[in-house]
């Protein structure tokens, strides 16, 4: 004889009787990103100089301005004589200069970090372990890449600003009575956006150089400085003795220094009335953007990125 069988059905949450849903997947965005924000941040830990230098330079511009302050006092009482277009640049030169110093210290740390960001984790071997890691060498590059494209420019818009608003309130301070025509004529709310579209062109501009710093730091056994210097200047040395002709040093000189003269309307090179930028009607961000140069450089960075992500795949610690 057959013993009856009993069915048993599993316990449900649910008091009708449906099955319990299925746990939502979770985001695949931040799971795509989140290699690449552990490998920014790995790089801010083990590179204090980059938010380090600017911040010294940004003490050393504060510095400047307490003494300074001592002697607005003076500088007031001769400005009355001095011409409108003299007046205005004498009072806004020094936050240009500060803010030209913080940027020079950020652009000199992207240089040297990008040298070594690639070959260090060679040359100490630290690049075994991060190789056992869940980062493709792609992601490992995009995040170096960022310190001086994207890092770099921001902390240097943050100190920069700061530092402008610190020296702001010490000239206020110092003048005494002549603090509201000093607030007139400074450009307040100006000049952090300035600050901003400038640092931001200026980083795409320097993209290439930047993609060409972490190429031969990833191909580069030793002194990647050398490799990084030599091969442009050899391509100058032999045009100039076979062609005499020096297309490719206007060229790099172009690439350094040339985003200024495309970001702003800074007037020609000998009027000097010119110079100070300071105002947002100077920012000419259209001219910019349809400059062909830009988007070849970018092109450029982009290549130079892919080479590197393949090179660090291939390449052996030295």
């Amino acid at each position: 004889m057959n013993s009856p069988s009993i069915a048993v059905s599993a316990p449900s949450s649910d008091p009708n009787g449906d099955p319990p849903a299925p746990p939502a997947p979770p985001p695949q965005a931040s799971a795509a990103t989140r290699p690449l924000y552990w490998s920014v941040r790995r790089e801010l830990w083990e590179n204090r100089s980059v938010y380090i230098a600017p911040l010294a330079v940004a003490a050393f511009a504060l510095l400047a301005s307490v003494i300074g302050a001592l002697c607005m006092p003076a500088r007031m009482r001769v400005m009355p004589g001095l011409d409108p277009a003299a007046r205005h640049a004498a009072l806004v030169r020094p936050y240009g200069m500060a803010q030209a110093a913080i940027v020079f210290a950020a652009a000199l740390v992207g240089i040297f970090y990008s040298l070594d960001a690639l070959h260090g984790e060679r040359r100490d071997r630290s690049v075994l372990f991060w190789k056992s890691l869940p980062v493709s060498d792609l992601t490992a590059v995009l995040a170096k890449a960022s310190i001086p494209l994207v890092v770099l420019p921001l902390l240097a818009v943050a100190i920069g600003a700061a530092t402008q608003l610190g020296m702001m309130l010490l000239a206020l301070l110092g003048s005494g009575a002549g603090a509201p025509a000093l607030w007139a004529e400074l450009p307040v709310f100006q000049m952090p956006l300035l600050l901003l579209y400038g640092i931001v062109t200026l980083a795409l501009w320097h993209a290439p150089l930047y993609g060409w710093l972490l190429l031969v730091s990833a191909w580069a056994r030793r002194t990647p400085v050398l490799w990084a210097v030599l091969p442009p200047l050899a391509v100058c040395v032999v045009e100039k003795l076979a062609l005499n002709t020096t297309y490719f040093a206007a060229l790099l000189g172009r690439r350094l220094l040339g985003s200024h003269r495309l970001a702003f309307d800074v007037g020609p090179l000998s009027d000097s009335r010119y110079v100070i930028v300071d105002r947002l009607a100077q920012a000419t961000p259209a001219r910019f953007l349809a400059a062909p140069g830009l988007w070849l450089g970018l092109a450029v960075a982009a290549a130079c990125l892919a080479a590197a992500a393949r090179l660090r795949r291939l390449r052996e610690p030295i």
